[in-house]
């Protein structure tokens, strides 16, 4: 686990060139807890250690980075700078959310384990209001500053998860390839998909949607504009690193090298 004093940057976005409609968005992969979150986290040091191993998407921001610096045309990278534990910026705020049924919605309230992770009756509100609301804003800035300089936007979300399903898991008993693709029906066209198909067999198959679906799309686009594209690459995380939260191995490169192809394959 990893503490932080109060600061009002949750987020990091590293420029790419200003002809690449690629934004690699890597929204799990921090420990990071500010203090005054952490005060408001039930869980013991050790439990909440614990805790991290298994939620965060360990080292997927190496590999986007890796994956961005040997590119031909540099992409976009949009880090989220904290734990998925303060907000999780990829969920719907609201009752569109299914994962609030087993209390892991914009603010999570239970663990991994469906074991209670913040009191009955948290507010959750200022936590949206101070992350979640300018992640968000930021988010669809980058994915604007996008359509106007290149014409179009394409979100590669970057995620692993874990071998074995975790209890909180709503659909946990689906296929668990070594590389899940989640799409959208409006905003995943079929040559992006066949595009990350192809760099992403070599690592023993890909599949769609299981045992994770759909992909981020800001809602001031979602479902509205056909500009934006957007693919989420769901990582099995035997492929790369010792599980839960451990190091890194030599998958890492291979797949940083592949998701350089994929970003390669979106240019003109």
């Amino acid at each position: 686990m990893n503490h932080r004093p109060e600061s009002p940057e949750s987020f990091e976005i590293l420029p790419g060139a200003d002809a690449s409609p690629v934004i690699l968005h890597v929204p799990h992969s921090s420990r990071v807890i500010p203090e005054s979150v952490r005060r408001g986290i039930h869980l013991s040091d050790p439990a909440l250690d614990r805790e991290l191993d298994h939620i965060t998407d360990a080292h997927t921001a190496e590999i986007a980075a890796v994956a961005a610096a040997a590119c031909a045309v540099t992409p976009w990278r949009f880090v989220n700078g904290l734990s998925r534990l303060v907000i999780d910026p990829e969920r719907f705020p609201d009752e569109r959310e299914e994962m609030t049924a087993v209390g892991m919605g914009a603010v999570y309230t239970h663990s991994t384990h469906r074991e209670r992770l913040r009191p009955e009756g948290f507010e959750v509100r200022p936590l949206l209001d101070r992350y979640f609301h300018p992640y968000a804003d930021a988010m669809t800035r980058a994915v604007e500053d996008r359509l106007e300089a290149a014409g179009r936007a394409v979100i590669i979300d970057v995620h692993s998860y874990p071998t074995a399903p975790l209890p909180y898991e709503l659909h946990g008993d689906g296929h668990r390839p070594p590389i899940c693709l989640g799409t959208d029906a409006f905003h995943t066209p079929a040559t992006l998909l066949a595009a990350a198909g192809k760099v992403f067999a070599g690592f023993g198959g890909t599949g769609l949607d299981s045992p994770f679906s759909g992909t981020y799309v800001p809602l001031k686009h979602y479902g509205k504009d056909d500009r934006v594209g957007a693919l989420m690459v769901e990582i099995r995380r035997d492929t790369y690193m010792s599980e839960p939260g451990g190091p890194a191995g030599p998958g890492l490169a291979a797949l940083a090298a592949a998701l350089t192809e994929l970003v390669d394959d979106l240019l003109p």
